[in-house]
């Protein structure tokens, strides 16, 4: 697929100014356009009706909300402008559009129209409603990047097979990707392979994209993911392509096996599909 339109959706948070960064420098990497989505809670008077409150008092906790909702919306857009102007991105590639809401509807609405969306790192691998339903909701791939992120390339990729259907489809999603790198390896285990011709098949389907690419095969660890990182981290690689999903289904997405040690350990970037 040739990415013409990325999405990135931030909520609230620290580093706010490093994740907007991060953002911008893909997007100028992929020199394309980037819709971010700025999500705020949505006041709720029925809390108030709910507790009797006196109309007059309902109406001053509303104005007082409505204030502080604008100013933090203006504080966001002067941070935005400013971010831009330190990344050197063309302005003209980048659009904000700030809405008030429920933050998982907001961002599972916006994210089906783009044909990728990028996501910072939950705050030390804990889930959060936008990275969740980021990657859930979206029907679409997801490149995870951590919340620092001083520089993007994609010169050096590594690919996770683990025979998956999730694999199968963060592959084919990164064709693209794949394609304009300098170097591409697979690793796996003889815990997924059980033919070796499998993965001869995966290296000739890629060669039919002219993607030359190595491969081998690793010890895992007792830890789900850790082997692939290491591989990663040693092989001095920039990006890493990976499905995302947990053994027991899509709910251990975020709560364990290889998805969970990427997310609270990779300083590296993380493609993925689920």
């Amino acid at each position: 697929m040739n990415y013409r339109k990325l999405f990135f959706p931030i909520g609230g948070g620290e580093e706010l100014k490093e994740r907007l960064y991060g953002a911008f420098l893909i997007a100028n990497k992929f020199n394309t356009k980037l819709d971010v989505l700025k999500c705020m809670h949505e006041t709720n008077s029925n809390i108030y009706k709910s507790y009797s409150i006196p109309k007059n008092i309902i109406s001053e906790i509303d104005k007082i909300i409505e204030t502080e909702y604008k100013d933090k919306n203006e504080e966001f857009s002067i941070l935005f402008e400013k971010i831009i102007k330190e990344s050197k991105i063309d302005s003209s590639l980048v659009n904000l559009k700030i809405v008030k809401g429920l933050r998982s509807t907001l961002v599972e609405e916006e994210s089906k129209f783009c044909d990728l969306v990028i996501a910072a790192a939950p705050p030390s691998g804990l889930t959060t409603a936008t990275f969740e339903t980021s990657v859930l909701k979206s029907g679409k791939a997801v490149l995870m990047f951590p919340r620092i992120m001083k520089t993007f390339s994609m010169n050096n990729i590594i690919i996770g097979w683990n025979n998956s259907i999730e694999a199968s489809r963060a592959i084919t999603s990164s064709i693209e990707i794949l394609k304009q790198s300098q170097r591409v390896h697979i690793v796996s285990s003889s815990e997924y392979i059980k033919n070796p011709q499998m993965m001869q098949n995966l290296v000739d389907y890629l060669l039919e994209h002219e993607i030359n690419v190595s491969y081998e095969i690793v010890k895992t660890t007792r830890i789900p993911g850790q082997a692939l990182l290491n591989a990663a981290l040693d092989g001095n690689f920039d990006l890493i392509v990976a499905g995302a999903y947990g053994h027991k289904g899509l709910k251990e997405l975020m709560f364990g096996g290889a998805t969970r040690y990427l997310l609270e350990n990779s300083p590296i970037p993380v493609f993925m599909s689920h």
